[in-house]
């Protein structure tokens, strides 16, 4: 008979492409997940993944057993899930898919929150681009997502949840600094920081500046980073000026490491939506968060 535990180990090993990696996301050395592995293919009497030194790659069949290997995780935790249901509790895994900027500045807290109302529960968060939270959720690999893309989708339910406001940040020796109502078009006379062009950060920023007379080509980079606080840092470094996160920028304009600069005219938001899929049964705990983001308890620590 099959382990369930034996298949949440091999799903690790296979989404991680690492058995190194694995045992991290388990909380296992890397030979306790080798030895699993090999357990599990002498079970099934094949090899699942080919080896190479420290590199593993799924073998043809490997590749085959991971759809059923999450189906069968999948519903053996909403057979607990159910059945501690049917006892009034609230018990499993949520697992969330979501930008680096929800990850470490809207999650935590409430996460910790929802948390201490569901002391059962446990959160598996990984911080990912736009596109591939949404990837998640369609494959089911994780049960809620948080983008700013919004897609037309039969399977996928976009729920608004929280507006992210960008602001223009210089450093404090910067000629813009002592500015409380910079022009628009002064705005090619500087040098910005930018996002990779992939980010949500990007997307909004050009978005916001395609109804005015400069536009996102007007500005000169002086740089790309793919991190927002490694943005902050570099416009603190004096680099340059960059649009970036209120919540990231943050704790740099309260220590006076950057100063923020009102553009006139210029509102830059983006919208961060909550995502499920429509046709996968939601477990008690995915339930339970959906509910808990918009109820009273928690729109306090969303800024709302």
């Amino acid at each position: 008979m099959l382990d369930i535990y034996e298949m949440e180990v091999f799903l690790a090993a296979a989404e991680t492409g690492s058995f190194s990696e694995a045992g991290r996301r388990m909380q296992l050395s890397q030979p306790a997940i080798s030895m699993q592995i090999r357990s599990l293919e002498r079970r099934l009497g094949v090899d699942l993944f080919h080896r190479a030194g420290r590199h593993i790659n799924l073998s043809e069949i490997g590749q085959a057993l991971v759809p059923l290997a999450r189906d069968l995780v999948n519903h053996a935790a909403q057979v607990e899930e159910r059945v501690a249901a049917l006892h009034g509790e609230v018990i499993g895994t949520l697992r969330i898919a979501c930008s680096a900027t929800a990850g470490k500045y809207l999650l935590p807290r409430l996460i910790a929150r929802f948390m201490d109302q569901y002391p059962a529960v446990q959160v598996n968060c990984q911080m990912v681009g736009r596109e591939a939270a949404l990837q998640l959720v369609q494959d089911g690999e994780a049960q809620i997502g948080i983008s700013s893309l919004h897609e037309r989708s039969r399977d996928l339910e976009f729920r608004p949840f929280v507006l992210d406001e960008m602001v223009l940040i210089v450093p404090p020796g910067h000629e813009w600094a002592l500015c409380v109502d910079l022009a628009l078009d002064d705005l090619p006379t500087g040098r910005f920081i930018f996002h990779e062009p992939e980010s949500g950060t990007q997307h909004a920023i050009t978005a916001s500046l395609s109804g005015h007379s400069v536009g996102i080509h007007d500005l000169s980079a002086a740089m790309v980073l793919d991190s927002s606080e490694a943005i902050c840092m570099a416009v603190a470094e004096g680099i340059g000026a960059a649009f970036v996160s209120r919540r990231v920028a943050a704790e740099s304009i309260a220590s006076g490491r950057v100063v923020e600069v009102p553009v006139r005219g210029l509102e830059m938001q983006q919208q961060l939506y909550l995502v499920r899929h429509t046709r996968f049964i939601p477990s008690s705990v995915q339930s339970a968060f959906w509910e808990f983001v918009y109820s009273p308890r928690s729109r306090d620590l969303l800024g709302c």
